[in-house]
C-alpha cells in the first residue's frame, strides 16, 4: 500500500494537492472521484464528499486531510527531507500567506466569479474587503523583489499562494499584473509543477474522449 490515497478529480482543486505531493515526494495511489457516484471510502474519510481529500496511512493510524491549504501544509511536515517548511525566521511570511491566499484571495475570487461585490460601507464587514484591496495586498508580497514566499527559498506556501495566482491567470480571475505573471512564470519551470500537471492534463484528455 502507498503512503498516501489521495481521492481526487482532474478538474478540481485537486491539482494543487496532486503539484504538494509531487513537490513532498510523496508515496501516492490516486482514486479518481466520479461526481454522480462518489466512493463510499471517500464519504466515510469526508462526509462532505469534496476533493481533494488526503489520507496518510501512518505506523499510527490512518490521518485524513482535508482543504487544500491543509494538506500542503500538512505535507510539508510530514515530508521533512523534501525541505519544504520554512526557516525560523521565515515563519511569519510562510503563514501570513498561506492562509491569506486561503482567506482573502479565496473569498475575493469567488465572490467575483459569483457576482457579488460587497458595497462600499459594508468592507469592513467582509473578510478580503474587495477584490482590489486583495489583489493590491497580494502584489506587496513581491514588492521587495523576492522570488519566493519566504524570499529566495521555496516552501510548501509557495504551492499553495503560486497556485491562487497560476490559477487566477489561466482563468481571468486575476489581474495579470507583472509580478503575478512573472511568480507563474517562475513556478511553471519547477519540475514537480510539470510532472504533477502533465497527469491531470493526460487525464482531462482521457475523460473528454
Amino acid at each position: 500500500m502507498a503512503e498516501y490515497t489521495f481521492y481526487t478529480h482532474p478538474m478540481s482543486r485537486g491539482q494543487i494537492a496532486r503539484w504538494a505531493l509531487h513537490e513532498a515526494g510523496a508515496d501516492y495511489e490516486q482514486v479518481l472521484v466520479d461526481w454522480a457516484a462518489k466512493p463510499a471510502a471517500l464519504l466515510a474519510a469526508n462526509p462532505m464528499g469534496k476533493v481533494p481529500t488526503l489520507v496518510h496511512h501512518a505506523l499510527d493510524g490512518e490521518r485524513v486531510i482535508t482543504e487544500c491549504a491543509a494538506i500542503c501544509a500538512y505535507l510539508a511536515e510530514a515530508q521533512p527531507g523534501a525541505e519544504l517548511l520554512p526557516h525560523d525566521s521565515e515563519r511569519a511570511d510562510y503563514f501570513r500567506w498561506l492562509f491569506f491566499a486561503a482567506g482573502p484571495v479565496e473569498q475575493a475570487v469567488i465572490s467575483r466569479a459569483m457576482g457579488f461585490e460587497p458595497p462600499a460601507d459594508k468592507q469592513g464587514m467582509i473578510g478580503f474587503g474587495s477584490f482590489e484591496r486583495t489583489m493590491d495586498t497580494l502584489e506587496t508580497l513581491f514588492a521587495d523583489g523576492r522570488d519566493w514566499v519566504c524570499g529566495d527559498h521555496f516552501t510548501m506556501a509557495d504551492v499553495y499562494v503560486g497556485s491562487q495566482i497560476d490559477w487566477g491567470l489561466t482563468f481571468g480571475t486575476l489581474p495579470p499584473r507583472v509580478a503575478f505573471v512573472a511568480n507563474a512564470e517562475r513556478l511553471q519551470a519547477r519540475e514537480a509543477y510539470r510532472t504533477a500537471k502533465a497527469i491531470d492534463n493526460a487525464l482531462i484528455a482521457e475523460q473528454r474522449k
